[in-house]
Order: structure tokens, then sequence, then C-alpha cells
């Protein structure tokens, strides 16, 4: 099977579409991503009008889209493993596991940079 590779602008669009398609299969039936993609939408506006540094405000965004890229590699992970086969394997449920913690971390550095940031700002 000759598989076709496109160059320049058209691959550049394909690459796009895919991207696209991949983005809305997340939406659409992963709740987790949906739920993050949520609260991204809530919070990265807090970010914009918050008054805070310009790198604070840059850090609050990098870790909300840390989150978001985290659960679609882990998602990537979970549907090779799927693909290969649903029996139980020790080294496929290392993988799933591992994509987790993936995304766990991502959260606990989202949260801590939330909370440092504004933590920060209050007097006590």
């Amino acid at each position: 099977m000759k598989i076709t590779k496109h160059t320049g602008l058209k691959r550049i669009l394909f690459a796009a579409g895919y991207s696209w398609k991949g983005l809305r299969h997340n939406v659409l039936y992963e709740a987790a991503f949906r739920q993050e993609v949520i609260l991204a939408l809530i919070l990265v506006p807090i970010a914009l009008i918050a008054d805070v540094a310009k790198l604070e405000r840059i850090f609050l965004i990098f870790s909300l889209m840390l989150v978001l890229l985290m659960e679609l590699v882990n998602t990537a992970i979970e549907a090779t493993v799927d693909r290969i086969g649903l029996d139980f394997h020790p080294l496929s449920g290392l993988a799933k596991d591992t994509g987790s913690a993936a995304v766990f971390i991502s959260v606990l550095l989202c949260l801590y940079t939330w909370i440092a940031v504004f933590f920060s700002r209050i007097s006590l």
C-alpha cells in the first residue's frame, strides 16, 4: 500500500484537518477533556483580566493548556492500546496508567500555578 505524502500548503491544510478531527472527537466523546475545556474557557478569561504580571498570566494560561495537551496524549495512548487488543496485559495497563499519571501531574502543576500566583497577591 502506497502512502501519499503531501507537501507545502497542502500538507499544512491536511494536518489542520486531522487536528480538527482529533479535537472534535475529544470534545464530543471524552468527558474528562470536555470538562477541562469548560474549565479552561472559564479560567483563561480570568487570567487575561486578572491584575497579574505578564509572565504570571503566561504561566496561568500555559498550565491550563498543558492539562489539555496531556489529556489529548492520554487519549491517544488509550486508543492505541485498545486498538492492539482489549485483553488485559500488564504493559497495556502500565501504558494507560502512565498516561493517566501524566494528566494528574499536569493538573497538580496547574493547581499549584494558580494558587501560587493568586495567593502571592493576598496579604495575610
